[in-house]
C-alpha cells in the first residue's frame, strides 16, 4: 500500500485560510482588514521613516505613521487622546460601511436592469415594424430579405425568440453585417405566451412572420404560437401573419389558427419540388432565388396603363408581352384575386385585371411598342423534342425524401427508375413507395444501402449512367457534427469522379445551413439547394406584398405554370442574332413567357461560366449559341410535343452518349 504524502505546512495554511473564509462573510471582512493593515501601515512607515522632514522623536514619527494610514484608509487623521482617535475611526468606518451600501445597492440595481435588458423584457414601442417569431437557420433568410426590401427607408425588425438576447444579436449581426438603415431589436420569451407576444406589439407591425423551429414538434408549435398571437390581435384587422409549416398535414390547422389574415407556406414540400425542378435543369435554383429576392427583378403587380382598354374590352395578353421595354407580363389577376400566370396569347384582358409582372421595381413603365424590334426570319420552327424514360439516383434519406420521390413520379415519363442507395448510418426507407400498378409502370424505385461516404461504394454504381444525381442529407447527427457534413463529403467524392474521368455529371444536393454554400465542391452542371431558403424568401416577398400570395401559390404549386430552362434553340437558331423581343414572340406563340435567360460559356478557364439575366431590354441584341437556355414561364403541358412534366435530358449525361453511339453507328451501316 502505498504511504501518504505528509502534509507541507503550506498546505496547512492553505487550507486553514480556506476553512476560515468559508465560515462567514464576518470573517472574509477580518481577513480583509488584516491584509490592509499589513499592507497600509508597513508602507505608511516606511515613508515616514525616509522623509528627511519627518518628526525626530519617535512619538512624532508614530503620529505620522497614524496620519498617513488613516488617511490612506479614510478613517480621519486625528491625534490626541486614545479615545478622540477611537472615536475618529468609528466614523470612518461608519462612512466607509454607508458609502459602500450606497455603492451595492446602486450596482445591484444597474446590474439588475442590464440583466433584464440582456433578457429581452423591455416592451418595443414601435410601429409598421416587422415581428419574426421563432428562430432557425431560416431566420437569416428572412431577416436579410426584410432588410434589404426596407433599405430605402428606416424601419425596425423585431426577432423574438426562446434564446439569449445577446446570442441572437451577435448572430444575426455576423449575418447580415453593420451599417444598414434597419435597427434590429431582440427579445427572448416563450412564443406561445401572450404577455410575451405583447413585447413585440404585434397589433402596430406591418407584418408577423412565424418560423418552425428545429425540435420535432415545431409544426404543433407553430400552431400554438398562431393561436396565441390570434389571441392578441382579436377579430379586429391587423398586420398579414406569414407562417411556415414543414408538414403539410398541419396545413389546415394552421390555417385555421392563423385566420383570414394569415399565409401558410409548406417547408418540406416547397424543398421536394426545387430539388426535382433543379435535377430537370441545372440551374432552375438560381433563377427562383433571384426572382424572390429583393436585389434583383421580382414580381410586381401594376394596373393595365390609361388608353389600352377600349370600353368593355382590352387588348390580348399576347399583344402586352411586347408592350414593355424593361417589364416582363407573365400573368393577370382577376378582380377576385384569382390569378392567371401565363395565359392564352388570345386572352382579353377585362376592365379590373391587373398585371402580373416582373421588374426591377414596382414603379408602372411607360408603355413602348416592341413588336418592330421582332425578326420573324429568326424564329425558330418549333421540333418535337426526343423525350423518354429517365434513370435518377438518389444518395440519402429524410423525411422529404417520399415527397421528392412523389414528386418524380408526377413528372417521369413511363418506365423511369429511380435508385435509391441509403448510408448505412440512416434510418431505411419503407418499401411501399410504389403505390399503384400505374405509378409502378411510370416509376419502378429500389432501395439499398450503402457507405456512402466511401469513394468505392459510390464508384460501384456507375454514376455516369444516371440522368442526375440527388444528394439528401439527414435531418439530425448523433453525436458530434452536422448533417450537411455529409453532403459534403458526398459532393467532394463525386467531384473528384468527374476531375479524373473528365465527364459532366448533373448532380442536386440539399443543404440545410446556407453558408455551406460556398464550401460544397460544384461540377458545371451541379446545382445546391437550401433546405427552406425558398421558403423563407417566399415568406418575406409576401409581407411585404400579400397580393402575392395567391401568385406564388399558383407557380409553385404540384401542377399547373412554374418556371423552366429550355435550350435557346427552341426559339432561335443556334449563331443568330436577335433581340430579346424576338425570343419573347417565339415563347408566346409557344404558350410561354419569356423573362430572360442564362448564358453560358464553355470556353471559360474556370469551367462552364454561367451568367443569368432576368427581365433584359426587350431591345437588347446578341448571339444565341447553342448552349445559351431562356427562362420562362410555362404550363407543365404547355407543349404537345412534350409530356406532363417529363424531365429534361441534361447535356452531357446519358442521352447524348446514346445520340453519340447512334451516330457513329450510322455510318457503319
Amino acid at each position: 500500500m502505498e504511504r501518504q504524502r505528509p502534509t507541507s505546512l503550506r498546505d496547512r495554511a492553505r487550507y486553514r485560510f480556506d476553512t476560515t473564509l468559508a465560515r462567514s462573510t464576518g470573517m472574509l471582512v477580518s481577513w480583509l482588514v488584516l491584509s490592509c493593515l499589513a499592507v497600509v501601515v508597513p508602507v505608511s512607515a516606511l515613508v515616514v521613516w525616509t522623509d528627511p522632514g519627518s518628526p525626530r522623536s519617535l512619538s512624532g514619527r508614530l503620529a505620522a505613521v497614524w496620519r498617513t494610514s488613516a488617511e490612506t484608509l479614510r478613517l480621519g487623521a486625528p491625534t490626541g487622546a486614545p479615545v478622540r482617535m477611537a472615536l475618529s475611526v468609528l466614523l470612518g468606518i461608519v462612512a466607509l460601511l454607508c458609502v459602500s451600501t450606497l455603492v451595492g445597492v446602486i450596482t445591484t440595481g444597474l446590474g439588475e436592469r442590464l440583466a433584464e435588458l440582456r433578457r429581452g423584457r423591455s416592451m418595443v414601442l414601435e410601429e409598421e415594424h416587422a415581428v419574426v417569431l421563432g428562430w432557425s437557420d431560416q431566420v437569416f433568410t428572412v431577416v436579410g430579405e426584410l432588410v434589404a426590401a426596407r433599405a430605402s427607408r428606416r424601419c425596425v425588425i423585431a426577432v423574438l425568440a426562446d434564446r439569449d438576447v445577446a446570442e441572437m444579436e451577435e448572430a444575426l449581426t455576423a449575418s447580415l453585417g453593420r451599417g444598414s438603415g434597419v435597427r434590429l431589436v431582440c427579445r427572448s420569451g416563450s412564443l406561445t405566451s401572450v404577455d410575451t407576444l405583447t413585447l413585440v406589439t404585434p397589433r402596430a407591425a406591418s407584418s408577423v412572420l412565424v418560423l418552425p423551429s428545429e425540435t420535432p414538434d415545431a409544426d404543433s408549435e407553430v400552431v400554438r404560437i398562431l393561436l396565441a398571437l390570434r389571441a392578441v390581435l382579436g377579430d379586429e384587422a391587423g398586420p398579414p401573419v406569414v407562417a411556415a409549416v414543414r408538414d403539410g398535414r398541419h396545413l389546415p390547422a394552421a390555417g385555421l389558427a392563423a385566420g383570414v389574415r394569415g399565409t401558410i407556406v409548406e417547408t418540406d414540400a416547397t424543398t421536394a419540388r426545387l430539388l426535382v425542378q433543379s435535377a430537370r435543369r441545372t440551374g432552375t435554383g438560381e433563377v427562383l432565388r433571384d426572382l424572390l429576392d429583393f436585389s434583383g427583378a421580382e414580381f410586381h403587380l401594376v394596373d393595365l396603363p390609361a388608353g389600352m382598354l377600349q370600353g368593355l374590352t382590352g387588348p390580348r395578353f399576347g399583344d402586352l408581352v411586347l408592350c414593355f421595354e424593361r417589364s416582363s407580363v407573365v400573368g393577370l389577376l382577376r378582380p377576385d384575386g384569382r390569378p392567371l400566370l401565363c395565359p392564352a396569347p388570345g386572352t382579353v384582358v377585362t376592365p379590373g385585371e391587373r398585371l402580373i409582372v416582373i421588374a426591377h421595381d414596382s414603379t408602372p413603365e411607360a408603355p413602348v411598342d416592341c413588336r418592330e424590334c421582332v425578326d420573324p426570319a429568326a424564329v425558330a420552327v418549333p421540333q418535337p423534342e426526343r423525350l423518354g424514360p429517365v434513370r435518377v439516383l438518389l444518395l440519402g434519406w429524410n423525411r422529404r425524401a417520399p415527397l421528392l420521390v412523389e414528386a418524380l413520379r408526377l413528372g417521369a415519363a413511363p418506365g423511369s427508375v429511380l435508385d435509391v442507395v441509403v448510408d448505412e448510418t440512416q434510418a431505411a426507407p419503407s418499401q411501399d413507395h410504389d403505390g399503384s400498378p400505374e405509378d409502378a409502370a411510370r416509376l419502378s424505385v429500389t432501395h439499398r444501402s450503402g457507405e456512402l461516404l466511401h469513394p468505392e461504394s459510390l464508384k460501384d454504381l456507375d454514376l455516369f449512367g444516371y440522368d442526375t444525381v440527388i444528394v439528401l442529407g439527414a435531418d439530425a447527427v448523433d453525436g458530434p457534427g452536422h448533417p450537411d457534413d455529409r453532403v459534403l463529403v458526398t459532393l467532394l467524392i463525386l467531384r473528384e469522379m468527374e476531375l479524373r474521368t473528365g465527364r459532366i455529371m448533373p448532380v442536386v444536393a440539399e443543404l440545410g445551413d446556407h453558408r455551406n454554400r460556398a464550401l460544397a465542391p460544384l461540377g458545371p452542371a451541379s446545382d445546391v439547394v437550401v433546405r427552406g431558403e425558398l421558403t423563407s424568401l417566399l415568406m418575406a416577398q409576401i409581407s411585404h406584398n400579400p397580393h402575392l400570395a395567391a401568385v406564388f401559390g399558383e407557380l409553385f404549386a404540384a401542377h399547373g405554370v412554374s418556371v423552366h430552362l429550355r435550350p435557346a434553340c427552341h426559339y432561335t437558331p443556334p449563331g443568330y442574332e436577335a433581340s430579346f423581343a424576338t425570343v419573347v414572340a417565339a415563347a408566346r406563340d409557344r404558350g410561354e413567357c419569356a423573362i430572360g435567360y442564362r448564358h453560358t460559356d464553355p470556353r471559360s478557364d474556370t469551367g462552364h461560366r454561367h451568367e443569368l439575366r432576368l427581365n433584359p431590354a426587350k431591345t437588347e441584341r446578341r448571339v444565341w449559341n447553342a448552349q445559351d437556355e431562356v427562362v420562362v414561364v410555362a404550363n407543365d403541358a404547355a407543349a404537345p410535343e412534350q409530356p406532363h412534366g417529363t424531365l429534361d435530358a441534361v447535356p452531357g449525361m446519358r442521352h447524348d452518349c446514346q445520340e453519340q453511339e447512334q451516330e457513329q453507328e450510322q455510318p457503319q451501316e
